[in-house]
């Protein structure tokens, strides 16, 4: 059976995260994905070895690709780059924002001579404005973005334990992708697609954004609670470590007292009745339910939220998210073998993502470079 993107060609001058991922998605699908490496290869393959002595950032998101390895300030290479991109779908690149227009492969250059051609940018701040040119790692767009002024506790920020903005970013690179093709279906046309981790993020952010500039309340840094609902927490148990639990509406909070809390009386106490009383009180709703789960285990403290239909979940370990009953799994071939990771977060009931190899440092470009000869 045929995948959803099967026939179309995509092109990525890519590094690091934003750009692999996206193309990871477009391989997933169906899509031909020649992978543009620099002569020493793609740097996130040495961000770490712990993958049987492979990154576990390129194992992730360089699957069902084929690598080239080009050195672009040499003609006869960047000829070969030109040959792809002319016979592509789909362009991707994440270079520097200017990078490609001195190479000669920039959007509007590559837009004019090949039309039906999707160019996709993908940079730190956008294609123009006073930050365009900045350094834009991750962490650092967390800080730009007003992330880290929400994440964390009250005692200091925190960054988000993964790469948030990258990974963002990718993802929108890849929606953006999507729709290019159904309008290019439409009208034949190409275009230019620009995404930036800043402004990414910073869509992320409308939430707190909007409270801030039209509520005049900027959230602060709660930790495991929520700026405007309460109870909403993590609580140390007994063993096994900490459980969350969040109460939504009031009468969850009737049911709370009753079944959890055994106070039914507090589920009318004009304190806590209503959810703009409880943030308003949170210090005494939490010391309320503090002792009755420090009595029990994880497991059973789940086991009595649950009971009394109260929303709750473990804080969760890499132990525990390995032997979760709810996870999917698929494996991948590797240079050095095997990988078992987590599945995708979507899933078809025809099939539809596939799970190519990750390719080796320019394993393919003997055969390509024959092919664009």
């Amino acid at each position: 059976m045929s995948r959803d993107l099967e026939g179309l060609l995509v092109v990525s001058l890519e590094q690091a995260v934003a750009a692999p991922l996206a193309t990871a998605r477009l391989a997933d699908a169906g899509a031909r994905v020649i992978k543009v490496e620099r002569p020493e290869g793609d740097f996130s393959r040495g961000y770490d070895r712990l993958v049987h002595g492979e990154s576990a950032y390129f194992v992730w998101i360089n699957r069902g690709k084929e690598s080239i390895c080009l050195d672009l300030r040499e003609g006869d290479d960047l000829a070969v780059l030109k040959r792809m991109i002319a016979q592509a779908d789909v362009f991707v690149q994440n270079l520097a924002p200017g990078a490609t227009d001195r190479l000669g492969v920039g959007a509007a250059a590559m837009r004019a001579a090949h039309p039906a051609l999707i160019y996709v940018s993908i940079s730190g701040y956008g294609e123009d404005g006073p930050f365009r040119d900045a350094k834009a790692y991750d962490m650092l767009i967390q800080g730009e973005s007003g992330l880290l002024s929400i994440n964390g506790t009250p005692e200091g920020a925190a960054r988000v334990g993964i790469s948030v903005c990258d990974i963002a970013a990718g993802e929108t690179a890849f929606a953006g992708v999507l729709q290019s093709l159904i309008a290019r279906g439409r009208t034949g046309q190409g275009r230019h697609v620009e995404v930036s981790l800043f402004h990414t993020m910073a869509d992320w952010m409308n939430v707190p954004y909007l409270q801030a500039a039209y509520g005049g309340v900027a959230p602060g840094r709660v930790g495991l609670r929520h700026p405007s609902i309460a109870p909403y927490a993590g609580f140390a148990c007994a063993v096994g470590g900490e459980v969350l639990l969040a109460v939504q509406s009031d009468r969850e909070w009737q049911a709370m007292c009753t079944d959890v809390i055994g106070r039914p009386d507090l589920g009318q106490d004009p304190r806590y009745a209503t959810n703009v009383a409880r943030v308003a009180h949170r210090d005494e709703v939490e010391a309320l339910i503090a002792p009755v789960l420090q009595l029990l285990t994880r497991d059973a403290a789940i086991d009595v939220l649950r009971g009394a239909g109260i929303a709750c979940a473990r804080v969760a370990d890499l132990d525990d998210l390995q032997a979760h009953p709810q996870a999917r799994h698929v494996t991948v071939d590797s240079p050095t073998g095997p990988v078992r990771m987590m599945a995708r977060g979507v899933r078809f009931d025809d099939g539809g993502i596939g799970t190519g190899p990750v390719p080796a440092k320019d394993e393919h470009g003997v055969a390509l470079r024959r092919e664009f000869s």
